[in-house]
């Protein structure tokens, strides 16, 4: 009988001693059956990690710890959840709102004078002072109001919105993304 055979068949007797040892692990029988396949194909697909001449019995015997010993580890991650319930609470609110108001507001900031874009969003995205947007844009103070004064109205105009809060949360948007 070939090598190989040999190893099978010494394999093979072992099966009623593994499950009996998963089954003291499981206290399941079906779960005890899984164990010993589970132990089982480990060992024929690492059979030539085994060295001839030890201890077969410990050897199948270490897998199968092993094993038990993982997939309780594993079990402890994962969360049981038959019904869904706690699926049901991972939701994420949609995004798609954001996506087609950032779009449709840089769509409309693309037509405004690019003064106007340039001083609406250093106030209103960047959050900088009136004072502060005059000084990097190299204008008077009066004049930049007047220009995000003027790029607001523009904006509402652009994007049909009758509500000067719309535009206002549209600034809020780009602040957030730093268009």
């Amino acid at each position: 009988m070939s090598e190989e055979a040999t190893w099978r068949e010494e394999v093979v007797g072992m099966i009623p001693a593994l499950r009996a040892f998963a089954w003291s692990l499981c206290h399941n029988g079906s779960d005890a059956d899984d164990l010993v396949q589970d132990t089982l194909i480990k060992a024929w697909t690492n059979r030539d990690k085994y060295e001839a001449g030890t201890n077969l019995r410990a050897w199948l015997f270490t897998i199968l710890r092993n094993t038990y010993y993982t997939q309780v580890t594993r079990r402890r991650r994962e969360v049981r959840d038959e019904t869904g319930e706690y699926a049901s609470t991972l939701k994420s609110p949609p995004t798609q709102d954001w996506t087609v108001a950032m779009r449709t507001l840089q769509a409309a900031l693309k037509e405004l004078p690019a003064e106007h874009r340039e001083a609406l969003i250093l106030v209103g995205a960047a959050g900088l002072s009136y004072e502060e947007a005059a000084e990097i844009c190299g204008c008077a103070l009066g004049t930049i109001k007047s220009r995000v004064n003027r790029a607001r109205a523009r904006l509402l105009k652009i994007m049909d919105a009758a509500d000067p809060a719309d535009v206002m949360a549209y600034e809020t948007v780009v602040a957030a993304n730093r268009v």
